[in-house]
């Protein structure tokens, strides 16, 4: 890729600045807007400011942010506020670093945030640990542009003083603290809110984004590849313009080469929303709100542009990223980076005797998935016990569950989930949010332990065992990253994604909905490599029901 010492695009210029679309010659020299004509030519396109990613963990990807870029920008994309939460809690600091080398070997505006939770809670082992100490000379960086998800929403809610000292890190540097306090309304959101938390992700209902609202805070409408918003929240655009804007959130490889913001902007748009509101909440919004410097259409601006047919359609043309042509007609111009391969994985192989479950009593309690969603709910039942073990109960969709840690070698914590659906084998990975432990589900003993294994050989990756034959996709980078080509990575995944799904899961994405099986900042019921946790209460809960 090079720079173009000046050239110029023509089309229907839309200025979501002023809010107004209009014929038009935009000029770019050195990667600057330096000119910008009205005229009467008319045009069959548009340029449109860059699309923004307002909130997204490159992590989960699995790629490195060099090749994140190489696959985003191909949708239009050519910047993401970015978490850097889910290596931090690896590799801590040297994660975050990492993450910030990479990302500037290319064109692509990564703007990394100061992860704000590492490790999410107590309740679990992760690699590493940052404190308030460690969240101030963070942002006192230039390049960390923000407190990254508050998701200690008890302990802001409590006032406890750790946390109350990482918000106010952020007020003393000036820049803004994104939330995540999922399920928090009423008083306890104005309460969020006030304690200088000015952005949410996680809303599951439209009630909940108004509370969140009045409390002061944007609402990111988020369409991942797990947790899925968009048809809830999208009818705020039209009364709150302003406060709203686009995220992913968690974004497979998959799924990241087929769409990304673009597909948000084009179905609010085809859902009869005005074209400027969704554009708005795709460039404009984040780039104020986080003072990003991403060029929206403004002589003096950086040239960060889109060219699409047109505002329906929505097919991207041309990317440009300070003048630079980053893809063309879906291919991307931006170039593979050879990285390292920083990792921590200490965890040793398992026997099936390691995953056997006495019998306390007749009765467990068993977590409920729920497709599309990071939420859990849970109920009690009967057990299926032989020989005194409980085992997986495939008629009645009852399978084992296993949490591991992978930084140290460890008996792993076992539970019971229903919803996946398998018939046979088993599915694992090192991608479990937030420590990024091992997590499994499986239809026997056996299986799981294939699949697990598969994984610690590995030092890391996703993994399957269909009952014959284990595969496995390597994640050598932190356990949670490849650090190859990300199409290549997409196909990868996809083949066993389908092969997860050959084997029962009706789940529309069953590896990213096996992460979250261990994410305790989310209710209702979760799992950790400590144990079963009760996420309303905040605290472990046991196996068996009276």
């Amino acid at each position: 890729m090079g720079n173009k010492k000046h050239f110029i695009l023509e089309g229907n210029v839309v200025d979501v600045v002023n809010q107004r679309i209009f014929k038009g010659r935009i000029h770019a020299r050195n990667g600057k807007i330096t000119k910008i004509q009205e005229t009467d030519v008319a045009s069959n396109t548009y340029i449109i400011p860059g699309l923004i990613d307002a909130h997204v963990h490159v992590e989960s990807s699995m790629l490195i942010p060099s090749e994140f870029a190489r696959m985003a920008v191909v949708h239009g994309t050519v910047s993401s506020v970015s978490d850097p939460h889910e290596i931090a809690n690896v590799l801590g600091m040297q994660g975050v670093d990492f993450m910030i080398k990479n990302g500037k070997k290319v064109p692509f505006k990564f703007y990394f945030g100061a992860p704000s939770c590492v490790p999410a809670t107590p309740f679990e082992t992760s690699g590493a640990n940052i404190d308030s100490g460690d969240i101030r000379k963070l942002l006192k960086r230039d390049e960390i542009k923000y407190l990254a998800e508050m998701m200690n929403f008890p302990g802001v809610l409590n006032g406890d003083e750790e946390v109350m000292a990482k918000l106010k890190a952020a007020t003393d540097n000036g820049k803004p603290v994104d939330g995540h306090a999922p399920g928090v309304k009423g008083q306890e959101a104005k309460i969020y809110g006030q304690a200088g938390i000015s952005t949410d992700h996680e809303c599951f209902s439209r009630d909940e984004a108004l509370d969140k609202l009045s409390a002061g805070m944007m609402i990111q409408i988020r369409e991942g590849s797990a947790a899925k918003n968009f048809d809830e929240l999208i009818p705020l655009i039209e009364e709150y313009p302003d406060k709203i804007m686009f995220c992913s959130d968690d974004k497979h490889p998959d799924n990241l080469a087929e769409s990304h913001i673009n597909k948000l902007v084009s179905r609010a748009i085809a859902q009869g929303y005005e074209p400027m509101k969704a554009l708005r909440a795709a460039t404009y919004n984040p780039v104020k709100h986080y003072n990003l410097d991403v060029g929206l259409l403004q002589e003096g601006d950086p040239a960060d542009m889109v060219l699409l047919d047109n505002l329906v359609d929505f097919n991207i043309l041309e990317v440009y990223i300070e003048g630079e042509l980053a893809a063309i007609d879906g291919k991307t111009r931006i170039e593979s980076v050879i990285e390292e391969r920083p990792n921590l994985f200490r965890a040793e192989k398992i026997t099936r005797d390691d995953l056997r479950v006495p019998a306390e009593s007749a009765n467990i309690k068993v977590m409920k998935a729920e497709d599309g969603q990071l939420i859990t709910d849970s109920f009690e039942t009967k057990a299926k016990i032989n020989n005194g073990f409980i085992e997986s109960d495939i008629e009645r969709d009852i399978l084992k569950i296993v949490v591991m840690n992978r930084y140290e070698p460890s008996k792993p914590a076992v539970g019971f989930v229903h919803n996946f659906g398998l018939k046979k084998g088993a599915i694992a990975s090192s991608v479990a949010h937030d420590s990024h432990n091992i997590i499994a589900v499986g239809t026997d003993d056996d299986a799981l332990e294939k699949a697990i294994n598969t994984i610690v050989e590995s030092t890391g990756g996703i993994s399957l065992f269909d009952g014959e034959n284990s595969e496995v996709l390597p994640l050598p980078v932190g356990g949670i990253m490849a650090n190859t080509n990300g199409y290549w990575v997409a196909r990868q995944y996809s083949i066993l994604d389908q092969k997860a799904k050959s084997l029962g899961t009706l789940l529309s994405a069953p590896y990213m909905t096996l992460s979250f099986m261990a994410l305790l900042v989310i209710p209702h019921l979760k799992i950790s490599d400590k144990g079963l946790f009760d996420g309303d209460n905040f605290k472990f809960t046991t196996l068996f029901s009276p």
